[in-house]
């Protein structure tokens, strides 16, 4: 494989709403873009790793939260979108669209998160609709939205 092409990311990702049976959601602010909030997200690493493992591994990396596969929810919702023209020299030359996978991880409370710097300076709690008004991205609002929804189906 060329290795111009592995470097560029998989314009597949996945959104994990991390969230507690009251409605509390975890945002991250982003490092690169200070004031950007926003849930857990990230690409595939390969073009065929399975979205679970993809939402697991993020998890992890992006918030030291460590689940097990029955924990988190896949919602069955995608968004295509179009990728920020900030974020665009990360994909391959002419790729302008991403496609997100939507998954739920439902915790008993709040908790203590573990950021990589490198991604992420802060993170806070907030009620889902607080949370959805302080996301940047659209379709990460209107997932935590979504939220009262899809809780019922995990409690």
């Amino acid at each position: 494989m060329d290795s111009n092409i592995a470097s560029f990311k998989i314009p597949e990702s996945v959104l994990v709403i991390v969230y507690t049976s009251g409605l509390d959601v975890l945002l991250i602010e982003r490092a690169d873009h200070p004031g950007f909030w926003q849930s857990v997200t990230g690409s595939k690493d390969t073009p065929d790793e399975p979205l679970l493992e993809t939402a697991l591994r993020e998890l992890e990396e992006e918030t030291g939260i460590v689940a097990a596969p029955a924990q988190m929810q896949d919602w069955c919702l995608s968004n295509v979108y179009d990728i920020y023209p900030a974020w665009r020299h990360r994909y391959a030359h002419g790729v302008t669209r991403n496609t997100e996978h939507v998954f739920g991880l439902c915790l008993p409370e709040c908790c203590a998160v573990r950021l990589s710097p490198r991604e992420h300076t802060a993170s806070q709690w907030l009620a889902h609709q607080k949370a959805a008004e302080k996301c940047f991205s659209p379709s990460n609002a209107e997932a935590i939205l979504l939220l009262p929804r899809f809780r019922g189906s995990v409690d």
